[in-house]
């Protein structure tokens, strides 16, 4: 990890609490384990002030590129929500790539796929976009 530890920013932390604390008793299993990654990855994140947040730290409603193969890249934002849609370039935090991404950096690389097909992403870019957080949903 580029900083050493996930980084989230207060604001983030708390709404993703506030996601967990609603999704709790969630009976669908691939919610459930990218809630319980979820929950894993905010319970060790280092959590800071807006002001101190780096600028390429991936938060809740930033710009995301990732390389999926040399070459090869994909755009997308990382949404507070249960409706994430790839054909429109959003992805849910609740998902299992959606968590996997939450305060890792530029240049940090994740495994992501099942033991049997795991592929590699690096994020090459993050652009903060500054919507409110308090027009989701779960």
């Amino acid at each position: 990890m580029k900083y050493g530890s996930l980084i989230m920013e207060k604001k983030d932390y708390l709404t993703l609490k506030r996601i967990l604390n609603f999704h709790r008793f969630y009976e669908d299993y691939a919610h459930k384990d990218a809630l319980e990654q979820l929950g894993e990855r905010i319970d060790g994140a280092l959590v800071e002030d807006e002001s101190d947040m780096p600028d390429d730290v991936v938060r809740l409603n930033s710009k995301v590129t990732v390389e999926f193969a040399p070459g090869a890249q994909q755009t997308f934002q990382l949404v507070p929500s249960t409706r994430g849609d790839l054909k429109k370039g959003k992805v849910s935090v609740v998902s299992t790539f959606g968590a996997s991404l939450v305060g890792l950096a530029v240049g940090d690389q994740i495994q992501f796929g099942f033991p049997t097909d795991v592929q590699s992403f690096k994020i090459t870019g993050v652009e903060q976009s500054h919507q409110l957080l308090s027009s989701f949903d779960f």
